[in-house]
């Protein structure tokens, strides 16, 4: 069921946070990619494929100057830009964290100092059953300061069974519409 409302947008997405963290806790997973799951605040999202989150970037995230480290922006943006693809998802097609990256292309326009509070937001521009292309502009809480963008393509590649063995609420509702599709179960 790809998400048709504002309501199930937002709840496509959180879904994909809350299957993350059901695995990385159940597989004491510490990666530096959880805190970001762990700590990035979702603002919106929408039927469309797109998302936008704020996220502190704070000394972890940082280089010795002081300033957002070029691969912490790489990191940022592909869990921030893949979440883009939960409202266009369905199972078979795009499930849970929306296959591997292919390439992650960033241009840094302006440097971010420890402890600014950036805005996220990412856009599907392109989506077919095994690629997809999503842009990401990682900028300043009101939008008048763009820090960095990136242009995420990603391939599509099978939910791992044992993270489908985690179920969220979301899955209920992909069961309910494959049921009334007469498409076969997940």
């Amino acid at each position: 069921m790809a998400a048709t409302t504002h309501e199930e947008a937002m709840k496509a997405v959180e879904a994909i946070f809350e299957r993350y963290l059901l695995i990385s806790t159940s597989t004491k997973f510490a990666g530096f990619d959880k805190h970001i799951m762990e700590t990035v605040e979702l603002i919106d999202a929408s039927p469309k494929g797109t998302v936008t989150f704020e996220f502190l970037i704070d000394e972890r995230y940082t280089n010795i100057n002081g300033v957002m480290h070029g691969g912490a922006a790489g990191v940022i943006f592909d869990m921030c830009t893949t979440t883009a693809l939960g409202p266009l998802a369905r199972p078979g097609f795009w499930d849970f964290l929306g296959g591997v990256t292919r390439t992650l292309n960033i241009s840094y326009l302006k440097a971010i100092p420890i402890g600014t509070k950036v805005r996220i937001h990412s856009e599907v521009c392109q989506v077919g059953r095994t690629m997809a292309m999503i842009r990401g502009t990682m900028m300043s809480q009101d939008g008048q300061t763009i820090f960095c963008t990136c242009e995420h393509h990603k391939v599509s590649v099978p939910t791992r069974e044992a993270h489908l063995q985690h179920r969220v609420a979301w899955d209920d509702l992909w069961d309910k519409d494959e049921n009334v599709e007469g498409q076969a179960k997940l």
